[in-house]
């Protein structure tokens, strides 16, 4: 009982943090691990583990398949060599830096500090976005951290795995090239399999509530099973979830996807929640058992690998960016590149792949002490200063999304309005002054994305709506189900009238 208290403690403390990190525009995350280094110095918190094995799975599989959906295929071929430079250079220079540091300043065994390196290399874009999506800075960059973080766990994961192999063992570089090479290939072929398969039976569900358990079962299965039969789970999810997200909007009607989107977003603020209470409580042991001499040297570590990962993902911005202009090969500018060096933060695929090194694996304590404070110190340090760096470097605001989202709607409304064409019956001449008049909203260039009086007189339709709906039910005329049938009915024309982009409640 005292867990569930516990939990139920621990849910609502991560909403408070949640509205709180809103208010002053820092990412949710920051103050998540502020409350699991809290956590780490409380006696009386409830002693929580997880098993190593399981830690990959239960907090990455999810994390990958919702950075799939917010990635775009088109803005990654359009920005591949700042995508991949910094996904696959950064990666494995943060990954190097790291090594010699954890080699030299601690004296872990040279697989160990590869595998400490693997771990903190990483950035989390989830977090920056937190932040970059309120000041609207150039598309450009929101891209490349994007496409960045789903590209780069595959990279640092992969060098992880290697190194928590090698620690064990010998292995051999002629050894492990074909089977790296045979394991990717047959990633990239069971990604694309597994998301037609999955989709094959999806497709066949109606019910919201088991598409939703199956959408996880089936993450969670996919991983599990790349796992076992020995390709790379990282880089099989990542397939799977460029190829589910495309293949989705397609065959999944319009209610299970709305509702898919409010249960994965629930679930990865969950996950990001477990994560972090779980790395304070296992931070407590782990400082009570380095005591003294030893504690202070893994004090030490952090810190230098901490100032290595800072240092090394702004320098290398800033020299690709620099190198990328003076061949013609760069569009972007010292700002730009200013900002995506110092949108370093780690967070939870940092977290998950301490959880998961091995018990008796080389330096382990000092290694998950290190990641845990590496993730707080650049989600505080860099988290907080994001908002006003973003101030200070002063950009345009893009609205480039809006005026897609404005060309997109005209289009389907003019479709819908052809498909009404030598039909003059009263039916369709009213369901084509509807979609006129959505047509003129959404040619207007001036506001594209605003609340139109169009939009505001029919929001006041619906609130008339729901208290005629209200009284019919207060008075006894109409049961719950009929109550809630019409209810759902009118959610989804709130949800139509709202401006698009984002929901906007009504005002008098």
């Amino acid at each position: 009982m005292a867990l569930f208290e516990w939990t139920l403690l621990l849910l609502l403390g991560s909403v408070l943090l949640a509205g709180l990190a809103r208010r002053l525009e820092i990412p949710y995350p920051a103050l998540l691990a502020v409350a699991g280094a809290i956590l780490a110095f409380l006696p009386f918190a409830p002693p929580i583990t997880i098993q190593p094995d399981l830690a990959l799975a239960l907090f990455v599989a999810p994390v990958l398949l919702d950075a799939a959906f917010d990635t775009s295929p088109r803005d990654l071929r359009r920005h591949a060599v700042p995508i991949a430079l910094m996904a696959l250079g950064a990666v494995l220079l943060t990954t190097a830096a790291v090594a010699v540091v954890g080699k030299q300043v601690a004296g872990l065994p040279i697989a160990a500090a590869i595998a400490l390196g693997a771990i903190v290399a990483p950035p989390d874009a989830a977090a920056a976005a937190a932040v970059l999506g309120q000041f609207r800075p150039p598309r450009r960059i929101l891209a490349i951290l994007q496409g960045e973080s789903l590209l780069n766990d595959a990279t640092a994961l992969l060098i992880y795995r290697m190194a928590v192999v090698a620690a064990a063992g010998p292995l051999l570089l002629s050894d492990a090239a074909p089977m790296v090479g045979l394991s990717l290939i047959g990633s990239l072929v069971a990604g694309l399999l597994l998301a037609r398969l999955v989709f094959f039976v999806m497709r066949r569900v109606q019910d919201a509530a088991s598409a939703a358990i199956l959408q996880f079962v089936s993450t969670f299965g996919v991983w599990i099973f790349a796992d076992r039969v020995g390709l790379s789970a990282i880089v099989t999810m990542v397939v799977y979830a460029i190829a589910i997200a495309r293949i989705a909007p397609a065959v999944m009607p319009p209610r299970l996807r709305v509702s898919s989107y409010s249960v994965w977003e629930t679930a990865v603020f969950v996950l990001n929640v477990l994560a972090f209470v779980l790395m304070g409580l296992q931070a407590r042991p782990i400082l009570l058992r380095l005591s003294g001499q030893s504690l202070d040297d893994a004090l030490v570590l952090a810190a230098a690998v901490l100032a290595t990962v800072v240092l090394v993902r702004l320098l290398f911005a800033l020299l690709c960016g620099k190198a990328g202009r003076l061949i013609g090969a760069g569009t972007g500018n010292l700002r730009g590149d200013l900002l995506i060096g110092w949108c370093g933060m780690r967070g939870l695929v940092t977290l998950a792949a301490a959880f998961a090194l091995p018990v008796d694996f080389p330096g382990r304590d000092q290694i998950v002490l290190t990641a845990f404070c590496v993730v707080f110190g650049t989600l505080v340090v860099q988290g907080i200063t994001l908002g006003p760096l973003l101030r200070l470097l002063r950009f345009d605001a893009d609205r480039s999304v809006e005026e897609e989202v404005s060309r997109a709607r005209a289009a389907v409304m003019q479709a819908a309005l052809a498909s009404l064409d030598g039909n003059a019956s009263g039916v369709a001449l009213a369901v084509r002054a509807e979609y006129e008049a959505a047509l003129s909203v959404a040619e207007d260039r001036e506001a594209p994305q605003a609340a139109t009086d169009h939009d505001r007189l029919r929001l006041r339709a619906v609130r008339h709506q729901r208290r005629a709906l209200e009284e019919l039910r207060v008075r006894g005329e109409i049961g719950d189900q009929a109550y809630h049938r019409v209810e759902e009915e009118i959610d989804w024309a709130e949800l139509d009238a709202a401006p698009a982009g984002s929901y906007q409640p009504l005002t008098t």
